[in-house]
């Protein structure tokens, strides 16, 4: 252990009291976290778990209480705490990123490398051993909105680890990452608390999986810090307290949702084509790079499609080409709903019929208005409210919410929300439509254990509905719903010549 982690506190909070009256935990907190522990902080969403962060970093300041940090010769948090959290992903370029840029070449020109980004370490040998450990070499000269879900998490990594903190906290570090990448990440993550000289604090919402390096968890729920515990002590009662009679208690809630959803009344299609979507040997390229090489698929009215593939695959890039997010898609023989791509329709013609949530919306989703209005914004395909719902459009809002547990946040300010509640609001925002084609890209992301259930139970009653047509993509194969009845695995295209 190096002689800066020789103390016996790094980080102590005594009776911590926010100083926002709006936006604080609801009772004063009391934690220290040893110089030999690594934490995690687990919760339900919106438990609260964002604000015991916002305390440890110091982004909250205290009303009342003391906060103390001991990191060897320094006193201070800034530059010996990184945090990781889910919205950082494009470092400086995050300021002007905006929803389906990465898919415009001409507004890329402006958009910096990762060799840009990353910048100079403080010791270049830190830096050469950080690129080697999380394979950044290969990276250096790509935009860094082109890199995908996996190639952004090694990147903040890298980029947090070069600036030599003592403490690194990382939101829900494993979501969104193909099996081989989340090996990787999790090796990597137990090999640094392994050497001792950086401590590791991980958020995550996911109840029953803490990972064995961690030494020490705290569970956040209605707001209120409970006292830390052991890994073992905290998967002991969490085992005790998970029992067959808990989930039996769910049943009869999941299953009126069901009942509400099959109840909805059935929508006649627009289109005439048994062809929901259709491309024939589509092509995609970025400079010398090929993402997309000769594919072809066809998804026929009614059928339920799992889109699966390790990151980098492209399979967020087929989405934007059905979602008509992606330019490139004029060049393509690309039919949607019986209709060929560039013969007259608009954008917002084939948007109307389609639902659709994805990380890459959530990130980009800035809009501080109220959690209704963003609901709302999926009638009309905006990012952002710019016509007020009709009545009854908004009833159909807030009864959504009400089917994914967001009723009570109505008027709250979206921004305000923690990222687990923003999700179930955006999902709540592609379903508002009833929509003919639903397009759900790692839906699940960042959902508690019960909100996973609970969302799951939601698509399976939607797609029981007739005619409905479902493309999902997910790295785990448990979160896919029991309607599935086809499935495709994307191949990263090997050359990039």
């Amino acid at each position: 252990m190096s002689e800066y982690m020789s103390h016996t506190q790094t980080i102590r909070i005594s009776h911590g009291v926010a100083r926002n009256p709006i936006v604080r935990l609801s009772a004063p907190v009391d934690l220290s976290i040893g110089s030999d522990e690594h934490l995690a902080i687990v919760g339900p969403n919106g438990g609260g778990k964002s604000l015991l962060v916002e305390m440890i970093t110091g982004k909250s300041l205290l009303r009342e209480g003391t906060m103390s940090y001991d990191f060897g010769p320094s006193a201070a948090s800034y530059g010996n705490i990184r945090y990781i959290a889910f919205r950082d992903t494009y470092g400086s370029a995050d300021a002007n990123y905006y929803y389906q840029q990465r898919y415009n070449a001409h507004d890329q020109d402006e958009t910096p490398t990762v060799r840009e980004v990353l910048g100079q370490a403080i010791d270049e040998t830190e830096r050469q051993h950080w690129f080697t450990l999380f394979g950044i070499e290969p990276l250096v000269d790509k935009k860094i909105i082109l890199l995908s879900s996996g190639e952004l998490r090694k990147f903040q990594l890298a980029k947090a680890l070069m600036g030599a903190p003592r403490v690194l906290i990382v939101d829900n570090p494993f979501i969104g990452l193909d099996a081989q990448t989340r090996q990787f990440l999790y090796e990597q993550l137990r090999e640094l608390a392994r050497l001792g000289t950086l401590q590791l604090i991980i958020v995550q919402s996911m109840l029953d999986d803490v990972p064995d390096f961690i030494t020490h968890v705290v569970t956040v729920e209605d707001r209120i810090v409970g006292p830390k515990q052991t890994r073992d002590e905290y998967l002991r009662r969490f085992t005790e307290q998970v029992d067959p009679a808990h989930r039996t208690a769910e049943m009869p809630v999941l299953a009126d949702l069901c009942e509400r959803i099959l109840s909805l009344p059935t929508r006649e299609s627009a289109f005439r084509s048994d062809e929901v979507v259709r491309l024939n040997r589509v092509s995609i390229r970025y400079g010398d790079r090929t993402i997309l090489k000769e594919l072809s698929l066809t998804v026929r009215r009614g059928e339920k499609w799992a889109l699966s593939g390790q990151n980098g695959a492209g399979k967020s890039t087929l989405l934007s080409l059905i979602c008509a997010d992606n330019p490139q898609s004029y060049a393509c023989d690309i039919s949607l709903f019986g209709r060929r791509r560039g013969t007259g329709e608009s954008i917002w013609e084939i948007k109307r019929h389609i639902g659709y949530v994805s990380p890459e919306m959530h990130r980009a989703y800035l809009k501080n208005l109220p959690a209704i209005d963003i609901v709302a914004s999926g009638l009309h395909d905006s990012i952002g409210l710019y016509a007020r719902p009709r009545t009854e459009q908004l009833a159909v809002c807030e009864w959504w919410m009400d089917i994914f547990g967001v009723g009570a946040l109505r008027d709250r300010p979206f921004l305000q929300l923690s990222s687990g509640e923003q999700r179930l609001c955006l999902l709540a925002r592609a379903f508002v439509k009833d929509p003919e084609l639903l397009i759900l890209d790692e839906p699940l992301h960042g959902l508690d254990t019960y909100n996973r259930r609970r969302v799951k139970a939601i698509v399976e009653a939607f797609c029981r509905r007739s005619d409905k047509t479902l493309i999902m993509v997910t790295h785990y194969a448990n979160e896919l719903p029991n309607t599935i009845t086809h499935s495709i695995v994307l191949q990263k295209v090997n050359s990039e010549k």
